[in-house]
Parts: structure tokens; sequence; C-alpha cells
């Protein structure tokens, strides 16, 4: 097996590519009816999408894995696994653990570790 294409590449590129077929549907009543559809059931697939990589994150911080090499193998910064493990679910100023997220840490630590 040639280790997965990089990640899943090929998934997110098939992804990509119905987003672009569903935008260049050339009936805009059609277009919309199924942009109608997509969007009514994408919340709650991103929901379920974020928990599996959450899922990954806390599983590999059990193990003891760094936050950087965490980063490193799923492609984001390590502040963005550190919001992952503590359930933040927005950005900035809102940034509040979901009550599944609320880890009990409480040694202050950091993006680093």
């Amino acid at each position: 097996m040639a280790e997965e294409k990089a990640g899943g590449e090929e998934e997110v590129q098939r992804l990509f590519d119905a987003l672009d077929a569903l935008e260049a549907m050339g009936d805009p009543k059609s277009r919309a009816r199924a942009i109608s559809a997509f969007l009514r059931v994408q919340q709650p697939r991103l929901r379920k999408l974020s928990q599996l990589r959450r899922d990954y994150v806390l599983e590999e911080r059990a193990k003891k894995v760094p936050r950087k090499q965490i980063a490193e193998d799923i492609g984001v910064s390590p502040s963005t696994v550190q919001d992952i493990e503590l359930g933040y679910t927005k950005s900035g100023r809102d940034r509040t653990p979901t009550s599944k997220g609320k880890s009990g840490r409480t040694d202050g630590g950091t993006a680093d570790d």
C-alpha cells in the first residue's frame, strides 16, 4: 500500500472536486436545491469529523506524544492541537471548551508539551 497517499489527500481532492461540480451546475434552481441538500447534512458531518480528529489527538496525547509531533502528523499548528485536546470549538475571545472537552487539566500546559 502506498502509505495511504500522504494523509488522505486523494479523498480530500475527491471532496473538493465534488464541491466544484456543485458550484458549476448550470441550472441555478438545481444548483440551489443541491446546495440546500448539502448544507442540511454538512454540519453534523463536520462535527463527526472533528470528533474523529479529536479522538486521534487524545489517543496520541495519552501515549505522551508531544503536541508538536501530532501537529506535524496532522498538518496543523501545535496550538491547534492544544485547542483540539482541550475541546475548544471556537477561536479567539470566544474560546470556551465544550462540556465534553473539559480535560480537568490544571498544570497550565503549553502547546510545546
